[in-house]
Formats: C-alpha cells, structure tokens, sequence
C-alpha cells in the first residue's frame, strides 16, 4: 500500500496573499465611486460585511440591528466616500436619518455589481467574541469540550480549471 505524502507547507501563504488582492479589487472600485461624477453609468454596489469585525465602526443602535452582517448599496444616495488603505468610510441614510459607517476592507465579506453581474466573495474574517481582560468569564478554568483548532496548510484543488 502506496504511503500518502502530506502536501507541503505553504510558508507564502497564498491564499491570504489573494484575498488581499482580491480586496484591492473592491478599493480601487470604490476609489472609481468617490471621485468626481461618482459611480459610472449604471453601475453600483452591494457590500457585505461583519458588523463585529475588528475596526468596524458605526452608531451602535444601528450596527446592533445587523449583529452578525451587514449589506449596504452604493448607488444614487451615499455621501462622503472615503476610500483608504486599510477601510472606507461613508455616509448613508438609514430611517431617513445620515449615518457614518467606517469599515475594514478586512471585514468585507461580499462585493457584487449587479449592473454586470461582477461578485466576490471572501473568507469571513476571525472575529474574537471575548471582551479583552476576559480571558476565563466563569473562573472554572478551561473549557475543555471544545478542541483547539485545526492547524494546517490549505489546500485548494486545481482540477476544477483544467480543461477536460
């Protein structure tokens, strides 16, 4: 019986690098929408993300409706996009009254056009539900019912693209 090899280690870690990139795709976008004249033509935009996201921030009543995710439109009413390096910020209506939010590019799950049918979707980013000093809430000690969490390369399968 032939031995399985275990897949190298990815020490580049690629697909973090993509997803990165991949992210500079909704920034430059973005950057398009807040220049003069706004978004072109029909075009506009659907942005997912975790509310609960590290750096995310907005009125809490408001971020406390969405406690997991939430999704905004970008098209004809937004105010005072501002594309960053590491987060965007804008102003939309919601009940008829402006609100700013400040989100991560980190923290974006999805980007869809639907004007030409253009998505992406991303790897939901780790969000640590435990307030900070925190560390044992109950004082019993560790949970042990819960495993610790796989450690490992990823591997992603090729096969799908390779022409049959």
């Amino acid at each position: 019986m032939a031995q399985q090899q275990k897949p190298p280690e990815d020490l580049m870690n690629y697909e973090a690098l993509a997803q990165d990139a991949l992210r500079g795709v909704v920034k430059a976008a973005l950057k398009v929408a807040a220049a003069p004249g706004g978004i072109p033509g029909d075009h506009h935009f659907y942005i997912t993300f975790h509310t609960k996201a590290p750096g995310v921030s907005g009125p809490p009543d408001l971020l406390g409706k969405y406690p997991d995710e939430m999704t905004i439109v970008l098209q004809h009413q937004y105010w005072d996009l501002a594309p960053g390096e590491t987060f965007f910020t804008v102003t939309l209506k919601f009940g008829g009254s402006p609100k700013k939010l400040s989100v991560p590019y980190a923290a974006v799950t999805r980007f869809f056009d639907p004007h030409v049918q253009f998505g992406l979707q991303f790897e939901a980013p780790v969000i640590d539900l435990e307030p900070a000093g925190l560390d044992d809430p109950a004082g019993d000690g560790p949970d042990d019912e819960t495993p610790p969490p796989a450690e490992g390369p990823k591997v992603v399968s090729l096969d799908q693209f390779r022409k049959k």
